[in-house]
C-alpha cells in the first residue's frame, strides 16, 4: 500500500509504487478532468478509502503528460508549435511535487515542509511563506498535498495565498475534509465498486500467499467479506493479510461474531467509518496481547523508525527487548506495519489510520506520557551520537539518517518544549543538531527551534547553563549565515559572557569563533583574522578537535587569502585538508578546497583550480550546502573564463545567480565573496558582448540545480585551449573587486 521514498529530480519527487494500483479508472479520469478546469482539486473521504493512492496515480498521470519548458534558444520555434501539444503537457513543465503532511504536528513547520518537498534551500531570515511564494510565482507545476486534515486552517490559508500569487500553480489535495478555498473543486471518493474491491482483496492476498486464488468455492464468501468491510481498501488490505492463515469462511465468521457491537458504531455514524473501525479493531483483536502492546507503543513514532529505536522505546519488563524483532515481524505480516528501504537503511512505518488507533489504545493504558519521554530520550541519544559521528567517514550516512529521522526529532523537540522543567533538553537537542542546520541546508528550521528553546512562551528559565550556552553559539552561527548580524551578535555576546562567568572554556571558544565567522561574512577581514586566530588558540588549549575547529582553521585561511596572504592561507587549509582526509571529514574539506582553488586561480593554475572546485561542488551538492555550492560555482565560472570559454562561463554564472536568493543576505554586499561573480560578468561580457552574454546567462537560469551540477562536473574533463587560441585571455586575479558589489 505504501510507496517508495521520495526522490527529487528536475521534474518532481513522486515516489514509485511498491504494489499495483487496482481499478479506479473512472475516478482517475474524473480527477484528471477536474484538474483541467480547476486550479485546486481536493479528494475527500474516510481514512483508508484510498485517497492517497488515487491522487498519486493522478499525479503520475499528470507527470507523464508534462514536458520540459522550452530552451530559450528554441523559444521562437516552441511558441509556434505550442498549439500542437495538449494543454497538460505545458501545464506542469516545472514538475509534479508531493508534500506529505500527516507527520507535521507543528503548524509553524507547514511552509518548511512544502519547501523541502519542492527541493528549496533558503539560508535567509525571510519567512518561509515568502520564499515559497517567490519560488512558485513564475512556475507551472502541480503540487500534491496529502494528509492535511489536522492542519486544515493553516493549509487552507497557505494554499489560498500561493494560488493567488502563482498563476501557473495547480494543487491536488487529499484529506478527510475539503479546504474551503475559493475555486476549490471537491471529489468525494467512495469505496470501489464490488468487482474492484474483490480484485484488490485477491491481489493483496496473492501477494501475501502465492497459493491464494479466487475460486468458485470461495468467491461468494470473499464477496461477502468485501461487502462487510464496505469495500474500503485499507480494510481489505488488512483482511488480505489474514487470508494467509484463515480461510475466507473463517474471516467472515470472525467479522460477524466478534465485532457486531463495533459495526453498530456511534449513532448517526457513516457505515464506511464503522466498517473501517471494524477492520482495524478486528485486526487488533486477532493480535496477541504482546502484539497489541507493541502496536500501541509504536504509535509514539512520527513517520519512519528503525528496529533499534523500536527496541529501546518499546521494550520493558513486560516486553523483553529480544522479542521486539519477532513482534515487528508479526505486525508486518498482518499489514499493520510497512517495511521501506531508504538511504538510511531498512525502516518501518505505521499507516496513519492504524497509528491513530494504536495511540488511542496507548492513552487508554495510561502509558502515553512515559512512552513519549522514552521516545525523546532515544532521539536525544541519536542526535548526540550523530554529532560525534559527523566528524568521521560516516558523515554522509549521518546526514541521511538525520534527514530520515527529522519527523521524530521534531517530535522530541516538541516534547522538551511541553515540559518547562525539561527546557534545557530542548536547548541541548537544538544545539546538538548544529551540523544538520548549518551543514545540510536547514538554517531556517534550525533557527525556528533555537529561537523557541531559547525564548519559550512564558519565559521559562533553565538552570542548565551549558545547554543554553551551546544553543546560543549555534543560534549565533545560524543567524550569521542567514545574514542577521544583530541576532548573531546578541546571541554570541551572551554566550561569551556566560561562558566567562561559568568558566566554560569550550563555549567561550565557540563564541569567539562564530564572532569571527560573522566578521568574515561582513567583509571585516582584519577583525575576522584576529577573532578566528584567537578562537583557534582557545580550541587547541581546550583540546577540542572536530569539524567546527577545522572550519575555524579554514575560515582563517579564507580571511588570509582575501587579505592577500596566499602562503599563509594555503598552509592553514592544507593542514586542515590533511586532517579531514585522515578522519574522513568531507563537509569542512569542501571549504578548504575552495580556498585552495582560489589561491590556484590567483597564480594562474586554472586546471588545478577546476579540479579542486569540481570536488568542492560535488561535496556541497551532496550535503545541500547552498552557501558553499554557490561560491564554488561562481569561482568555477571565473575559471572557465580564464580557460577561454566565456559562453560556458556565462551559462554557469547565469545558473548560479538565482541561488543567491536563498543565501544569507549579507553576502550580497560582500566585495570579497562577490568578486568572482563580478569579474566573470565583466570579462565574459567583454568577450561576448552584452547581448550574447545576456542570452547565455538566461540559458543558465533555466537549468535546475541537478542539471547545473552535472554540467559543472562534466566540465572537469575539459582541456583548456592554448592562450594563443583563446586570444591571450589572462588568468584573472580574484582579489577584492573594486567594482560595486551589486545584487544579482
Amino acid at each position: 500500500m505504501r510507496q517508495r521514498p521520495l526522490r527529487h529530480t528536475a521534474r518532481g519527487n513522486l515516489p514509485s509504487e511498491l504494489s499495483g494500483f487496482i481499478g479506479r479508472g473512472a475516478e482517475l479520469a474524473e480527477v484528471g478532468r477536474l484538474l483541467e478546469t480547476s486550479r485546486l482539486v481536493t479528494v475527500t473521504g474516510v481514512g483508508g478509502v484510498g485517497k492517497s493512492r488515487l491522487v498519486l496515480a493522478a499525479a503520475r498521470s499528470a507527470a507523464g503528460g508534462a514536458r520540459e519548458a522550452p530552451d530559450r534558444r528554441g523559444a521562437q520555434e516552441a511558441e509556434g508549435a505550442q498549439e500542437a501539444h495538449a494543454p497538460g503537457q505545458e501545464r506542469y513543465c516545472d514538475g509534479v511535487w508531493l508534500a506529505e503532511l500527516a507527520c507535521v504536528r507543528d503548524p509553524a513547520l507547514l511552509e518548511l515542509t512544502l519547501s523541502e518537498a519542492l527541493g528549496l534551500t533558503d539560508h535567509t531570515t525571510r519567512p518561509p511563506r515568502t520564499v515559497l511564494a517567490e519560488h512558485l510565482a513564475g512556475k507551472r507545476l502541480l503540487l500534491v498535498l496529502d494528509g492535511f486534515e489536522h492542519l486544515v486552517d493553516e493549509t487552507a490559508g497557505l494554499v489560498r495565498e500561493l494560488l493567488l500569487h502563482s498563476p501557473g500553480l495547480r494543487v491536488l489535495a487529499a484529506g478527510r475534509r475539503r479546504l474551503e478555498v475559493d475555486g476549490e473543486r471537491t471529489f468525494p471518493l467512495a469505496p470501489p465498486v464490488p468487482e474492484e474491491a474483490l480484485a484488490l482483496l485477491a491481489a493483496r492476498a496473492s501477494a501475501a500467499d502465492p497459493d491464494f486464488a479466487v475460486t468458485g468455492a470461495n468467491r461468494a464468501e470473499l464477496v461477502e467479506v468485501c461487502a462487510r468491510l464496505d469495500g474500503i481498501p485499507l480494510a481489505l488490505e488488512l483482511a488480505a493479510g489474514r487470508l494467509r492463515t484463515l480461510s475466507p469462511a473463517q474471516v467472515l465468521t470472525r467479522l460477524e461474531d466478534r465485532f457486531g457491537l463495533l459495526t453498530g458504531g456511534a449513532r448517526g455514524g457513516l457505515p464506511r467509518h464503522r466498517a473501517l473501525r471494524t477492520a482495524i479493531g478486528w485486526s487488533h483483536e486477532l493480535c496477541t496481547p504482546a502484539e497489541r502492546l507493541l502496536w500501541a507503543r509504536l504509535s509514539v513514532f512520527a513517520g519512519q523508525f528503525d528496529l533499534d529505536a523500536a527496541e529501546y522505546v518499546c521494550a520493558g519488563p513486560d516486553m523483553p527487548v529480544e522479542g521486539v524483532l519477532d513482534l515487528v515481524g508479526e505486525l508486518l505480516a498482518q499489514s499493520l506495519l510497512v517495511r521501506e528501504e531508504t538511504a538510511a537503511g531498512v525502516r518501518f512505518r505505521m499507516l496513519e489510520t492504524v497509528r491513530l488507533y494504536g495511540a488511542g489504545w496507548l492513552e487508554s493504558l495510561g502509558d502515553a506520557v512515559r512512552l513519549r519521554r522514552r521516545h525523546r530520550d532515544w532521539y536525544m541519544g541519536l542526535a548526540t551520537w550523530c554529532e560525534l559521528d559527523w566528524f568521521s567517514p560516516r558523515q554522509h550516512e549521518v546526514a541521511a539518517l538525520v534527514e530520515a529521522e527529522l519527523p521524530n526529532l521534531r517530535l522530541a523537540l516538541e516534547c522538551c518544549l511541553d515540559e518547562p522543567d525539561e527546557l534545557h533538553l530542548g536547548q541541548y537537542l537544538a544545539g546538538t543538531l548544529w551540523f544538520y542546520w548549518a551543514g545540510c541546508g536547514r538554517l531556517t528550521e534550525g533557527r525556528h527551534w533555537l529561537d523557541r528553546t531559547l525564548d519559550p512562551p512564558g519565559g521559562a528559565v533553565t538552570e542548565y547553563e551549558s545547554s543554553r550556552l551551546k544553543a546560543l553559539w549555534v543560534l549565533g552561527y545560524v543567524a550569521a549565515l542567514q545574514g542577521d548580524a544583530t541576532a548573531s551578535m546578541c546571541a554570541l555576546y551572551e554566550c561569551r559572557d556566560g561562558a566567562a562567568r561559568s568558566g566554560n572554556r569550550v563555549a567561550a571558544a565557540y563564541a569567539v569563533h562564530r564572532l569571527g565567522c560573522l566578521a568574515l561574512v561582513s567583509d571585516d577581514m582584519a577583525r575576522a583574522r584576529e577573532l578566528l586566530g584567537e578562537a583557534l588558540e582557545q580550541y587547541r588549549a581546550a583540546g577540542e578537535l572536530n569539524s567546527n575547529v577545522l572550519m575555524c582553521q579554514v575560515e582563517l585561511g579564507m580571511a588570509l587569502a582575501f587579505l592577500g596572504d596566499l602562503p599563509g592561507a594555503l598552509a592553514l587549509c592544507g593542514e586542515a585538508r590533511e586532517i579531514c582526509e585522515e578522519r574522513g571529514e568531507r563537509w569542512t574539506r569542501a571549504y578548504a578546497l575552495y580556498v585552495q582553488a582560489y589561491a590556484a586561480l590567483e597564480g594562474g593554475g586554472t586546471q588545478e583550480a577546476r579540479r579542486l572546485l569540481s570536488e568542492c561542488v560535488e561535496i556541497n551538492h551532496a550535503f545541500h550546502d547552498l552557501v558553499g555550492l554557490v561560491l564554488a560555482l561562481e569561482l568555477l565560472a571565473l575559471v572557465t573564463v580564464a580557460e577561454g570559454d566565456p559562453a560556458e562561463a556565462a551559462v554557469l554564472q547565469g545558473a548560479a545567480e538565482p541561488m543567491w536568493g536563498g543565501v544569507g543576505l549579507q553576502l550580497f554586499g560582500s566585495g570579497y565573496f562577490n568578486a568572482p561573480r563580478l569579474m566573470c560578468r565583466e570579462r565574459a561580457g567583454e568577450l561576448l558582448g552584452a547581448e550574447r552574454y545576456a542570452a547565455y546567462a538566461a540559458e543558465g537560469r533555466e537549468l535546475g540545480r541537478e542539471a547545473l551540477v552535472l554540467r559543472a562536473l562534466r566540465g572537469a574533463a575539459r582541456v583548456p585551449r592554448p592562450a594563443a587560441e583563446r586570444g591571450g585571455v589572462p588568468g584573472p586575479r580574484v582579489a577584492r573587486s573594486t567594482a560595486p558589489a551589486d545584487q544579482p
